[in-house]
């Protein structure tokens, strides 16, 4: 994965979980509330604490996830 300077994985933090470094907000927030429909200036003004290049990169850190993923077809019974 290539090098990201604004995602932190540290297990004392959140047990682990990627998060915005210096901060305790998850990858997975920024996630949940992008999928809710939430423009990255109504993120900001809830977390002003993130800017818009931690939220492009947790969501680029979101899709190198994915896009890795090992994925196992179903057998049908």
């Amino acid at each position: 994965m290539e090098q990201l300077t604004r995602i932190e994985i540290n297990p004392a933090i959140l047990a682990g979980k990627p998060i915005i470094r210096n901060t305790r907000i998850s990858v997975e927030l920024i996630i949940k509330l992008v999928a809710q429909r939430w423009t990255d200036d109504q993120i900001i003004q809830e977390y002003p604490m993130i800017t818009k290049e931690d939220i492009q990169e947790a969501l680029f850190y979101a899709e190198k996830l994915v896009q890795n993923e090992e994925v196992y077809p179903l057998l049908k019974r």
